[in-house]
C-alpha cells in the first residue's frame, strides 16, 4: 500500500515538472491559433472593405447616370412640347382642308415597361415621352401622307381632262448664305419635318383650288333628269342623225342653274339655237355654256364660284320642253360635259 501511493506521488510530481518544462511550447502553440483566426477575421475584415468601396464607386456612377439621363430627359421634353406645338398648327391646318391625323397606334404594354437595371421611375418616364413623341410624328406623317395622296389623285383626274393644276414648287421662295450646318439634335429635324408637313398641304390646298376652278360640279340641283347625252343622236325636230354637243338635263322651268366652277361671266345674252345663254370662263381657258334659259340671274363681268346661281331653267331657242343644256368648251370645240362630271364626284368623294 505503501509503495503504491509512493508510485502515485511520484508519477504526478513527474507530469507537473514535464508541464513546467513544456508550458512555453504549448503557450506558442495557442498562440499560433489565435493569429490565424485573426488573421483570418483580418482578411474578411479587408474584403468588406473593398466591397464597400466598390458600392460606393458604383453608388457614385449610378448617380452620375441618373443626372445624365435626367438631363436627356429634359432635353427630349422640350423636343416633345416643341413637336407638339407644331402638331397643333399643322392638325389646325389639315383641318380647315378638310384632312384629319389618322387615329394615334395603340402601344403594347411592353412598350413602357421600364428596362433593367435602371431606375424605374425615370425609365418610366423616358418611355412615355417616347412615346408621345412617336405619337405627334406619327401624325404629322399621317398629314403629310394623306395630303400627298390626295393631291396626286387631283392632278391625275384634272389631267385627263386636260387641265393642268398649278403646283407650287416643293422649295420655293428660299435662299440665304451658304454657311456650315449647326448640330441643333432633334428639334431642327422637327422643324424641317414640320416644314415637309406644311409643304404637302400647300400643295394639296393648290390643287383643291384648281377642282374649283374646273366645271366639274354639276349645273343643276333639285329635282331634274338627264333628256340627252352627248354625241350623236337623232334630232327632235329633223328626225335625223345630228351632232349634240352638250348634256340636257330636264327640270321644271325657272329652277336655278349654277356656275359649275370658279370663273368669270363672259357672255350673258341670246345664241343661235341656243336661246338665252350665258357663259362662264374658267382657269386653262375652258368655257362653260348654259343654253335654252329663261332669265338671267348674273352679269357679264361678275366673278362667281361653284354653285353661284347664274341663270334660270326655261325652253327658249331651238327646245322641246324646259332643260338646261350644260357644255364645256375649249378652243371653240365642245368636250363632253360628262367625262367633267364624273370626274368631279370622283374628287368630291375624295374631299369626303
Amino acid at each position: 500500500m505503501f509503495y503504491c501511493m509512493f508510485a502515485v506521488l511520484l508519477a504526478g510530481n513527474g507530469l507537473l515538472a514535464t508541464g513546467f518544462l513544456l508550458a512555453p511550447d504549448i503557450a506558442r502553440l495557442l498562440s499560433g491559433q489565435n493569429e490565424q483566426v485573426i488573421e483570418a477575421y483580418e482578411n474578411r475584415i479587408a474584403q468588406l472593405r473593398v466591397e464597400v468601396d466598390r458600392l460606393h464607386s458604383r453608388s457614385y456612377a449610378q448617380a452620375g447616370d441618373i443626372n445624365l439621363q435626367l438631363q436627356e430627359l429634359a432635353q427630349q421634353q422640350e423636343v416633345l412640347i416643341e413637336q407638339h406645338q407644331l402638331v397643333r398648327v399643322l392638325v389646325d391646318k389639315a383641318g380647315e382642308l378638310g384632312i384629319e391625323a389618322a387615329p394615334l397606334p395603340v402601344a403594347d404594354a411592353g412598350d413602357l415597361a421600364p428596362s433593367s437595371g435602371g431606375n424605374p421611375d425615370i425609365d418610366a418616364t423616358a418611355a412615355a415621352v417616347a412615346q408621345m413623341m412617336d405619337e405627334t410624328q406619327f401624325a404629322m406623317t399621317s398629314i403629310a401622307e394623306t395630303a400627298t395622296r390626295r393631291t396626286d389623285s387631283i392632278v391625275a383626274e384634272l389631267s385627263e381632262l386636260g387641265i393642268a393644276v398649278d403646283l407650287p414648287a416643293d422649295l420655293e421662295g428660299v435662299g440665304g448664305p451658304l454657311l456650315l450646318p449647326q448640330d441643333d439634335g432633334e428639334a431642327s429635324a422637327t422643324v424641317d419635318d414640320a416644314n415637309a408637313v406644311m409643304a404637302a398641304l400647300v400643295r394639296y390646298k393648290a390643287a383643291r383650288d384648281g377642282i374649283d376652278g374646273a366645271p366639274v360640279h354639276m349645273p343643276i340641283s333639285g329635282s331634274f333628269r338627264q333628256s340627252s347625252g352627248f354625241g350623236n343622236r337623232t334630232d327632235p325636230f329633223t328626225g335625223s342623225r345630228a351632232f349634240h354637243s352638250g348634256l340636257d338635263f330636264a327640270a321644271p322651268k325657272g329652277t336655278t342653274v349654277l356656275s359649275a366652277g370658279k370663273g368669270v361671266v363672259s357672255f350673258v345674252g341670246t345664241k343661235s339655237g341656243y336661246g338665252n345663254v350665258v357663259e362662264v370662263t374658267h382657269a386653262n381657258g375652258l368655257i362653260s355654256r348654259y343654253g335654252h334659259l329663261s332669265g338671267f340671274l348674273s352679269e357679264v363681268g361678275q366673278a362667281v364660284n361653284t354653285g353661284t346661281p347664274i341663270a334660270k331653267v326655261g325652253s327658249t331657242g331651238r327646245s322641246t320642253g324646259p332643260h338646261l343644256h350644260f357644255e364645256v368648251r375649249k378652243s371653240d370645240s365642245a368636250i363632253n360635259p360628262k367625262a367633267f362630271l364624273e370626274a368631279g364626284r370622283r374628287l368630291l368623294a375624295l374631299l369626303g
